[in-house]
């Protein structure tokens, strides 16, 4: 009954990752129906002179508009946001994002720790947090801090990930709610509420 809920109420979906992540994002993207009702934030380990048209990239797998994101654009519901290269990615407020190069957070930059914990503390029990594959610990201080903060944490299933190692340690750390194929993941997003 409190997943009921806290899907009815739902925001905002974060989606972290590492290596690998591209490929599986490449799968979820032509599964989701359109519109969606919540804003979409994407935040990937990238280095800045490699996919810089990585919005466009996933814009060929979607109808849900999708951008990268500049140092205070508003946020917007039904869409799909992606962090840039070499800055940490905050949530001023629920209508505006912030780009940050303070040093790398979990050898990354932008790290999806501080991400899910700056989504945490604006959205609260409205996230959901979601890791995929890669090769580190980042991203599991960030699900534990959306669990804290009453939010649904999900992570790729790793035996589907192309690099276990994160989805892997997040669930040996964290409370983890759901671990979930692609298109299980997929089906979990098509039932949030449409607007």
């Amino acid at each position: 009954m409190a997943k009921n809920k806290l899907m009815d109420a739902s925001e905002v979906v974060v989606i972290g990752g590492s290596a690998g992540s591209i490929d599986a994002l490449m799968k979820l993207f032509p599964l989701l129906k359109t519109p969606i009702s919540y804003t979409l934030i994407i935040v990937l380990h990238r280095k800045n002179s490699v996919d810089s048209s990585l919005a466009d990239l996933f814009a060929m797998k979607t109808q849900i508009p999708v951008a990268e994101i500049e140092d205070k654009d508003s946020i917007q519901r039904g869409a799909i946001y992606v962090a840039p290269a070499d800055y940490h990615l905050l949530i001023e407020n629920e209508t505006m994002f912030a780009l940050d190069a303070s040093e790398k957070v979990n050898y990354s930059r932008p790290s999806l720790d501080v991400t899910f914990e700056s989504v945490a503390e604006v959205y609260g029990s409205k996230a959901i947090g979601i890791l995929l594959s890669g090769a580190n610990a980042d991203g599991t201080q960030g699900l534990i801090a959306i669990k804290k903060a009453g939010g649904l944490t999900i992570v790729q299933d790793p035996s589907t990930a192309q690099t276990p190692f994160m989805p892997h340690h997040a669930i040996q750390h964290a409370s983890i709610d759901l671990i979930l194929t692609m298109n299980e993941m997929a089906m979990f997003l098509n039932r949030l509420p449409q607007p």
